[in-house]
């Protein structure tokens, strides 16, 4: 369902918060779930995109969370913000995907046209340093990658990444620690082209 097809719905669910679609999900309001992943579809497609190795990996592991999300909803306790927990859904169909896998393809360029942009140079040097950003990412395990992007990238405290992943806080502090020190090896070379 398109955004279009929110407009007349808008009014009626857009003011419920998110325990509330879940819930009318779960009793069989059909406009609910769409509503609720309307709202946090940025966040769980950059999460995806984030955690996964390409793209497509992203787009398929999105989709399939938000089907168990919308299979599972029932499930739900209202111990954890439901955007928490589609975040974790999120996260564990990225891995299992990755586990699945078991290969690690070329990550395509991002797309653009950097043509437009005022000064090409400088939009070039942001587009290369977001690749090596990326392609360093991808050489952590995934377990370290998916606290790492929690912890530094999305912003979370310690204690909800270790919710949201479903390991201890120590687990958390330590994959984001041994994932920090491999990045900073990995990314030291652009700290010295900026020293230049």
């Amino acid at each position: 369902m398109g955004s279009a097809d929110l407009s007349g719905v808008g009014d009626v669910l857009s003011g419920r918060s998110d325990v509330e679609l879940l819930a009318a999900h779960v009793a069989g309001d059909e406009r609910a779930f769409t509503t609720l992943v309307h709202r946090h579809h940025e966040h769980l497609w950059m999460t995806a995109r984030r955690t996964s190795y390409t793209t497509e990996d992203a787009a398929d592991a999105l989709q399939e969370a938000l089907l168990s999300a919308h299979r599972t909803a029932a499930s739900f306790r209202a111990d954890a913000a439901v955007r928490s927990w589609l975040h974790k859904i999120v996260v564990n169909a990225c891995l299992d995907r990755i586990r699945r896998n078991r290969s690690r393809p070329t990550v395509p360029l991002p797309e653009g046209d950097s043509a437009e942009l005022p000064d090409v140079r400088d939009q070039m040097s942001a587009v290369e340093t977001s690749i090596e950003v990326h392609n360093a990412l991808m050489e952590l395990a995934p377990e370290q990658r998916a606290a790492v992007v929690a912890v530094d990238m999305e912003g979370y405290s310690v204690s909800d990444a270790a919710r949201i992943l479903g390991v201890p806080t120590g687990t958390v502090k330590s994959r984001c620690a041994r994932g920090r020190l491999k990045l900073a090896g990995l990314l030291d070379f652009l700290r010295e082209e900026g020293n230049r």
